[in-house]
Protein backbone atom coordinates (compact mmCIF):
# COMPACT_ATOMS: atom_id res chain seq x y z
CA UNK A 1 0.00 0.00 0.00
CA UNK A 2 1.35 3.37 -0.88
CA UNK A 3 1.66 5.95 1.95
CA UNK A 4 0.11 9.41 0.59
CA UNK A 5 0.84 11.00 4.06
CA UNK A 6 2.75 13.92 3.43
CA UNK A 7 6.55 13.72 5.05
CA UNK A 8 7.59 16.56 7.19
CA UNK A 9 9.56 19.07 5.20
CA UNK A 10 12.73 20.74 6.52
CA UNK A 11 12.65 24.04 8.50
CA UNK A 12 12.15 26.60 5.85
CA UNK A 13 14.82 29.04 5.69
CA UNK A 14 14.28 32.74 7.11
CA UNK A 15 11.38 34.55 6.10
CA UNK A 16 10.00 31.78 3.83
CA UNK A 17 6.77 29.62 4.49
CA UNK A 18 5.96 26.42 5.20
CA UNK A 19 2.07 25.06 4.53
CA UNK A 20 -0.28 23.61 7.10
CA UNK A 21 -3.79 22.56 6.84
CA UNK A 22 -5.87 22.96 10.44
CA UNK A 23 -8.60 21.48 11.84
CA UNK A 24 -8.94 18.99 9.38
CA UNK A 25 -11.85 16.19 9.60
CA UNK A 26 -10.45 12.76 9.08
CA UNK A 27 -13.97 11.66 8.31
CA UNK A 28 -14.14 14.21 5.56
CA UNK A 29 -10.82 13.56 3.26
CA UNK A 30 -7.63 15.23 2.88
CA UNK A 31 -9.01 18.81 1.47
CA UNK A 32 -10.29 20.33 4.46
CA UNK A 33 -9.34 22.32 7.08
CA UNK A 34 -8.04 25.59 6.91
CA UNK A 35 -4.49 26.60 5.35
CA UNK A 36 -1.73 28.52 7.19
CA UNK A 37 1.09 29.78 5.80
CA UNK A 38 3.91 29.93 8.32
CA UNK A 39 6.80 31.66 8.76
CA UNK A 40 9.22 29.77 11.52
CA UNK A 41 11.68 32.06 11.33
CA UNK A 42 10.45 35.99 10.45
CA UNK A 43 13.09 38.10 12.60
CA UNK A 44 14.11 40.81 10.05
CA UNK A 45 10.60 40.59 8.64
CA UNK A 46 8.76 44.47 9.36
CA UNK A 47 5.05 44.06 9.40
CA UNK A 48 4.09 45.47 5.72
CA UNK A 49 6.45 42.22 4.75
CA UNK A 50 4.38 39.85 6.81
CA UNK A 51 1.34 41.37 5.26
CA UNK A 52 2.64 41.28 1.72
CA UNK A 53 3.44 37.09 2.52
CA UNK A 54 -0.64 36.99 4.23
CA UNK A 55 -1.75 38.77 0.90
CA UNK A 56 0.59 36.59 -1.53
CA UNK A 57 -1.21 33.27 0.18
CA UNK A 58 -4.38 34.39 0.77
CA UNK A 59 -4.74 33.02 3.99
CA UNK A 60 -4.45 34.05 7.77
CA UNK A 61 -0.60 33.53 8.18
CA UNK A 62 1.46 32.98 11.19
CA UNK A 63 5.19 33.90 11.96
CA UNK A 64 7.23 32.65 14.90
CA UNK A 65 9.76 35.60 16.69
CA UNK A 66 12.00 34.82 19.48
CA UNK A 67 9.86 35.68 23.17
CA UNK A 68 10.75 38.61 25.08
CA UNK A 69 9.01 37.87 27.85
CA UNK A 70 10.19 34.81 30.28
CA UNK A 71 9.00 31.85 30.99
CA UNK A 72 7.55 31.55 27.60
CA UNK A 73 8.31 29.46 23.97
CA UNK A 74 7.88 32.27 21.48
CA UNK A 75 6.20 35.19 20.44
CA UNK A 76 3.63 34.87 17.63
CA UNK A 77 2.04 37.87 14.90
CA UNK A 78 -0.72 36.65 12.94
CA UNK A 79 -1.42 38.38 9.33
CA UNK A 80 -4.82 38.40 7.28
CA UNK A 81 -3.76 39.80 3.43
CA UNK A 82 -6.67 43.25 5.17
CA UNK A 83 -4.43 43.50 8.39
CA UNK A 84 -2.94 41.93 11.54
CA UNK A 85 -4.64 40.05 13.90
CA UNK A 86 -3.98 39.96 17.74
CA UNK A 87 -4.78 36.25 18.00
CA UNK A 88 -5.70 33.35 15.52
CA UNK A 89 -6.83 30.25 17.00
CA UNK A 90 -6.00 27.85 13.69
CA UNK A 91 -2.54 29.34 12.77
CA UNK A 92 -1.84 29.03 16.71
CA UNK A 93 -2.59 25.70 16.76
CA UNK A 94 -0.90 24.59 13.62
CA UNK A 95 1.81 26.45 14.62
CA UNK A 96 2.56 24.43 17.52
CA UNK A 97 1.84 21.42 16.02
CA UNK A 98 4.74 21.89 13.32
CA UNK A 99 6.89 23.49 16.33
CA UNK A 100 6.47 20.07 17.62
CA UNK A 101 7.48 18.07 14.56
CA UNK A 102 10.19 20.01 14.38
CA UNK A 103 11.50 19.17 17.78
CA UNK A 104 11.64 22.96 18.23
CA UNK A 105 8.32 22.51 21.68
CA UNK A 106 9.35 19.78 23.56
CA UNK A 107 7.62 20.10 26.82
CA UNK A 108 3.89 18.63 28.11
CA UNK A 109 3.04 22.54 28.99
CA UNK A 110 4.34 26.07 27.86
CA UNK A 111 3.31 29.54 26.95
CA UNK A 112 3.52 31.65 23.81
CA UNK A 113 3.23 35.24 23.49
CA UNK A 114 0.33 37.23 21.12
CA UNK A 115 -1.16 40.73 20.53
CA UNK A 116 -4.10 39.00 22.69
CA UNK A 117 -1.85 37.72 25.68
CA UNK A 118 0.00 34.51 27.01
CA UNK A 119 -1.72 31.77 25.78
CA UNK A 120 -1.29 28.41 27.75
CA UNK A 121 -0.59 25.60 25.59
CA UNK A 122 -0.24 21.76 26.13
CA UNK A 123 0.82 18.80 24.15
CA UNK A 124 -1.59 15.69 23.20
CA UNK A 125 0.39 12.77 22.83
CA UNK A 126 -2.21 10.41 22.13
CA UNK A 127 -3.79 12.28 19.29
CA UNK A 128 -1.14 14.12 17.87
CA UNK A 129 -2.48 17.54 18.84
CA UNK A 130 -1.31 21.06 20.17
CA UNK A 131 -4.34 22.22 23.00
CA UNK A 132 -4.34 26.19 23.00
CA UNK A 133 -6.51 27.97 26.05
CA UNK A 134 -8.71 30.57 25.09
CA UNK A 135 -10.18 32.57 27.86
CA UNK A 136 -14.03 33.09 29.27
CA UNK A 137 -16.26 34.19 26.98
CA UNK A 138 -17.90 37.75 27.34
CA UNK A 139 -21.25 38.09 25.52
CA UNK A 140 -23.24 41.39 24.88
CA UNK A 141 -26.67 41.61 23.67
CA UNK A 142 -27.78 42.96 20.64
CA UNK A 143 -30.75 45.10 19.64
CA UNK A 144 -33.99 44.39 17.80
CA UNK A 145 -33.12 46.90 15.35
CA UNK A 146 -29.29 45.34 14.96
CA UNK A 147 -31.05 41.91 14.72
CA UNK A 148 -32.86 43.12 11.49
CA UNK A 149 -29.68 44.17 9.97
CA UNK A 150 -28.21 41.16 10.53
CA UNK A 151 -30.85 39.06 8.80
CA UNK A 152 -31.00 41.48 5.86
CA UNK A 153 -27.05 41.07 5.37
CA UNK A 154 -27.93 37.47 5.58
CA UNK A 155 -30.57 37.64 2.93
CA UNK A 156 -33.05 35.69 5.91
CA UNK A 157 -36.61 36.69 7.36
CA UNK A 158 -35.31 37.12 10.93
CA UNK A 159 -33.14 35.70 13.18
CA UNK A 160 -33.97 33.40 15.86
CA UNK A 161 -31.19 34.62 18.56
CA UNK A 162 -28.37 36.71 17.79
CA UNK A 163 -25.60 37.82 20.56
CA UNK A 164 -21.91 39.52 20.19
CA UNK A 165 -19.37 36.81 21.80
CA UNK A 166 -15.46 37.19 22.11
CA UNK A 167 -12.93 35.35 23.94
CA UNK A 168 -9.93 37.47 21.94
CA UNK A 169 -12.41 39.06 19.48
CA UNK A 170 -16.14 40.01 19.22
CA UNK A 171 -17.96 37.33 16.97
CA UNK A 172 -21.46 37.50 16.38
CA UNK A 173 -23.38 34.33 16.96
CA UNK A 174 -26.81 33.81 14.78
CA UNK A 175 -28.79 30.96 15.85
CA UNK A 176 -29.97 28.91 12.42
CA UNK A 177 -32.76 26.54 12.78
CA UNK A 178 -31.29 23.82 11.40
CA UNK A 179 -28.06 22.67 9.38
CA UNK A 180 -29.99 23.06 5.88
CA UNK A 181 -30.54 26.42 6.91
CA UNK A 182 -27.48 27.33 7.58
CA UNK A 183 -25.91 26.01 4.39
CA UNK A 184 -28.47 27.73 2.07
CA UNK A 185 -27.02 31.19 3.30
CA UNK A 186 -26.01 33.24 0.61
CA UNK A 187 -25.40 36.68 2.34
CA UNK A 188 -24.96 39.99 0.85
CA UNK A 189 -20.93 40.76 1.22
CA UNK A 190 -20.89 43.67 0.28
CA UNK A 191 -22.97 45.29 3.41
CA UNK A 192 -20.52 43.18 5.71
CA UNK A 193 -18.30 45.71 6.25
CA UNK A 194 -20.36 48.45 7.45
CA UNK A 195 -22.99 45.88 9.22
CA UNK A 196 -19.92 44.66 11.65
CA UNK A 197 -18.87 48.15 12.38
CA UNK A 198 -22.32 49.26 13.56
CA UNK A 199 -22.28 46.36 15.95
CA UNK A 200 -19.10 46.51 16.87
CA UNK A 201 -18.12 43.06 15.46
CA UNK A 202 -15.08 41.12 13.55
CA UNK A 203 -17.38 38.63 11.78
CA UNK A 204 -20.70 36.73 11.76
CA UNK A 205 -20.76 33.32 12.60
CA UNK A 206 -24.34 31.67 12.18
CA UNK A 207 -24.73 28.07 13.67
CA UNK A 208 -27.33 25.54 14.07
CA UNK A 209 -26.85 22.47 16.81
CA UNK A 210 -27.10 19.10 15.64
CA UNK A 211 -26.99 15.89 17.97
CA UNK A 212 -23.53 16.46 20.20
CA UNK A 213 -21.89 18.81 17.40
CA UNK A 214 -22.42 22.26 16.24
CA UNK A 215 -22.13 23.54 12.80
CA UNK A 216 -21.25 27.09 11.71
CA UNK A 217 -20.28 29.29 8.87
CA UNK A 218 -17.72 32.68 9.53
CA UNK A 219 -18.07 35.55 7.09
CA UNK A 220 -15.46 37.93 8.51
CA UNK A 221 -15.26 41.79 8.55
CA UNK A 222 -12.65 42.22 6.41
CA UNK A 223 -10.06 40.11 6.18
CA UNK A 224 -9.91 39.84 2.13
CA UNK A 225 -11.78 37.25 1.53
CA UNK A 226 -15.62 36.24 1.96
CA UNK A 227 -15.49 32.76 4.17
CA UNK A 228 -13.34 31.43 6.55
CA UNK A 229 -13.42 27.58 6.21
CA UNK A 230 -12.21 27.16 10.02
CA UNK A 231 -12.43 29.79 12.55
CA UNK A 232 -10.56 28.86 16.34
CA UNK A 233 -11.38 31.83 18.43
CA UNK A 234 -15.20 32.00 16.80
CA UNK A 235 -15.79 28.61 17.85
CA UNK A 236 -14.04 29.04 21.11
CA UNK A 237 -16.46 32.11 21.72
CA UNK A 238 -19.52 30.26 20.46
CA UNK A 239 -18.41 27.00 23.08
CA UNK A 240 -18.37 29.52 25.71
CA UNK A 241 -21.74 30.84 25.09
CA UNK A 242 -23.85 27.62 24.47
CA UNK A 243 -21.47 25.85 27.64
CA UNK A 244 -23.28 28.98 29.31
CA UNK A 245 -26.79 28.56 28.43
CA UNK A 246 -25.96 24.37 29.75
CA UNK A 247 -26.39 23.63 25.18
CA UNK A 248 -22.98 21.51 24.73
CA UNK A 249 -21.50 19.58 27.98
CA UNK A 250 -18.43 21.15 29.62
CA UNK A 251 -16.94 17.87 30.62
CA UNK A 252 -15.79 16.54 27.08
CA UNK A 253 -15.07 17.12 23.55
CA UNK A 254 -17.46 19.11 21.29
CA UNK A 255 -16.80 19.56 18.22
CA UNK A 256 -17.84 22.74 15.67
CA UNK A 257 -17.94 21.50 12.57
CA UNK A 258 -17.22 24.56 9.60
CA UNK A 259 -16.59 25.20 6.24
CA UNK A 260 -18.68 22.15 4.90
CA UNK A 261 -20.65 24.50 2.81
CA UNK A 262 -17.37 25.86 0.79
CA UNK A 263 -16.01 22.01 0.18
CA UNK A 264 -13.81 22.40 2.87
CA UNK A 265 -15.52 20.55 5.84
CA UNK A 266 -13.45 21.40 9.49
CA UNK A 267 -14.10 19.84 12.37
CA UNK A 268 -12.62 22.19 15.57
CA UNK A 269 -12.48 20.38 19.24
CA UNK A 270 -13.54 22.11 22.24
CA UNK A 271 -13.23 21.09 26.15
CA UNK A 272 -13.66 23.10 29.28
CA UNK A 273 -11.00 23.32 31.25
CA UNK A 274 -10.39 22.20 34.85
CA UNK A 275 -7.33 25.03 35.77
CA UNK A 276 -9.39 27.98 34.91
CA UNK A 277 -12.31 29.49 33.28
CA UNK A 278 -12.47 29.25 30.00
CA UNK A 279 -11.91 26.14 27.22
CA UNK A 280 -9.03 24.45 25.28
CA UNK A 281 -9.13 24.47 21.50
CA UNK A 282 -7.45 21.95 19.18
CA UNK A 283 -8.18 19.68 16.54
CA UNK A 284 -5.80 17.86 13.69
CA UNK A 285 -3.44 19.80 11.62
CA UNK A 286 -1.32 18.30 8.33
CA UNK A 287 1.37 19.63 6.35
CA UNK A 288 0.49 20.72 2.38
CA UNK A 289 2.84 19.44 0.29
Amino acid sequence: MTDLTPRRPPEPPVGEAAMLRVFVDPAAGPRGGNPVPLVLDARGMQAADMQALAAHYGHESAFVLPADAPDHLCRLRFFVPGHEMEMCGHATVGTLWALRQWGRWTTPHARVQTLSGSVDIEWDEARGWAWISQPEVTTSPLSAEQGRAIAKALRIESTLCAINASTSRVKTLIRMPSVAALDALAPDFDAMRGLCEAIDSTGLYPYAVAGHDVYARQFPKASGYPEDAATGIAAAALWGYLANVRVVPTDRVCTVRQGVAMGSPSAIQLRGRKDAPGCWLSGETRWIP
